[in-house]
């Protein structure tokens, strides 16, 4: 394939991520703000197996003090300054790949203490658990993509 056709492909690939990424950091926002909302909501509290409150209040929604949404929100945005801002350096399409698979990984743990530990689905991490893995397949591809022929 032709390189020009590969970099236009691929700027199509980083606008995807990009966007992706300000979904990403949206959602987080509105987590982190339910991890410190005094009060319970309704606004994604649906029954005791779905609801926001119960995991974004458990002892798995900080890392040594640090709100698991607040680092969504900053690996969201880092994959962002990533996808646009830096997107022209050679060793950025490897930076994304790592970012987001390391980004997938910790998403599949956090997924795995909603289903076995907590028995209790955040539909805005189910839905951060989408977006992430959707940056993950479109960087694997870019990566793919950018490699020297």
């Amino acid at each position: 394939m032709r390189p020009a056709l590969n970099a236009a492909r691929n700027n199509v690939l980083f606008v995807l991520i990009a966007v992706l990424s300000i979904a990403g950091v949206a959602l987080s926002a509105v987590s982190l703000q339910r991890h410190y909302a005094k009060s319970a909501t309704n606004f994604c509290d649906f029954s005791q197996k779905f609801s926001c409150d119960i995991v974004n209040r458990s002892e798995y929604s900080e890392i040594m003090g640090i709100p698991v949404a607040g680092l969504g929100v900053a690996g969201y945005a880092a994959l962002f300054v990533l996808s646009t801002f830096w997107r022209s350096r050679t060793e950025t399409t490897t930076r994304i790949l790592v970012a987001a698979l390391a980004g997938l990984a910790f998403a599949l743990y956090l997924t795995y203490i909603e289903a076995y530990v907590l028995t209790t689905w955040c539909i805005l991490c189910v839905g951060s658990l989408v977006i992430i893995s959707l940056i993950a397949l479109l960087s694997v591809v870019v990566r793919v993509r950018s490699r020297p022929a």
